[in-house]
Parts: C-alpha cells; structure tokens; sequence
C-alpha cells in the first residue's frame, strides 16, 4: 500500500498516511505532481482517466498524475508512475511550474487538495497504458489542445484546465 506525504499549509512535510486514505470528502493537504509528456514531434500527450476511477472517470487530463512515496526524490516519483500508468519509459524530466497548488471537489465530494509541482517530460519509447487507470490517449498539438480546454473546461480535469495555460506562459509546451 502506498502511502503519501502529508503536508502544511507552508508546504512542509507532517507526515504520512495511506493513499487510499487520503481522497475524502475532507481531504488534508499533501504532496502529489503532474506530468505532461512530450514525443519527438512535440505533440503533447494527453489522456482519459479509466471509466473505474474513483475521481473524475472519464475525464480527459495531462499525461498522468501521481504521488512521491514519503523519502522517494520527486524525479523518481515521476518516473515510476510514468511506467506504471503509461508502461512509457521518459527522460528530460524537468519541473516547469514549481509552485502549483489547487483544491478541487469531483461530483461524488471526494476533494483533491494538493501541493503539486507541474513536470514536462520526452517519451522514450512506445505506449502501453494500464487499462485501470487511462481508457484513452491521443497525441496532440498543443496550441490546439490548449484551445479546446479554454473553449470547454467542463469537459477537462480542474487541474489540467489550471495548468495548461500556466505552462503556455512559461513556454513549456
């Protein structure tokens, strides 16, 4: 069982508690990432959490998401998840929005509430998502991508419809 890192309001570490845990209706505050991934094309990975998701099925997001194991380096965390959920080696991982936090509600109450750097990151190899947590993925251009968001939020994971432009004014995708 994974379990994450509780935090402050300041960001610093208080502890920990099971994953499983952690995604109530009175979620605490803790530590997690997204990543977006990039091919050699530039083409933006994007994808559609599994319909068995406990939060937000269905819905379209960045590449995948994640928490670092208490005591993991938030490289390795992006790493592993990367394997985990895409079966998708990457490299070139680097953090374009350090300072991200966000607290959202899904429809069923459950609340995320996370500190939660923003990486990029270069495919290195082929795709073989876990059925359980992505249901669908596309390749896609950006500048594109970041249009259809704007024009339809509702349609997108909250955070991803945070980050996007985040990442846009900073050049990182």
């Amino acid at each position: 069982m994974d379990e994450v890192t509780l935090l402050s309001p300041d960001g610093i570490a208080i502890g920990v508690l099971a994953k499983e845990a952690v995604h109530t209706t009175d979620t605490p505050l803790h530590l997690a990432f997204s990543c977006y991934v990039i091919d050699g094309d530039g083409r933006l990975l994007v994808t559609r959490r599994a319909l068995s998701k406990r939060t937000w099925p269905g819905v379209w997001t960045n590449s995948f998401c994640g928490h670092p194991r208490p005591d993991e380096s938030m490289q390795d965390a992006v790493t592993r998840r990367a394997q985990q959920e895409l079966g998708l080696r990457i490299s070139h991982i680097s953090v374009v929005v350090p300072e991200y936090r966000y607290r959202a509600v899904d429809a069923s109450g459950i609340v995320e509430n996370e500190i939660c750097p923003v990486h990029v990151a270069v495919a290195d190899g082929l795709l073989s998502p876990d059925p359980d947590e992505v249901s669908e993925w596309a390749w896609v251009d950006a500048a594109e991508f970041a249009s259809a968001v704007a024009a339809a939020p509702f349609a997108f994971s909250p955070w991803l419809v945070e980050q996007l432009p985040l990442m846009r004014e900073r050049g990182a995708v």
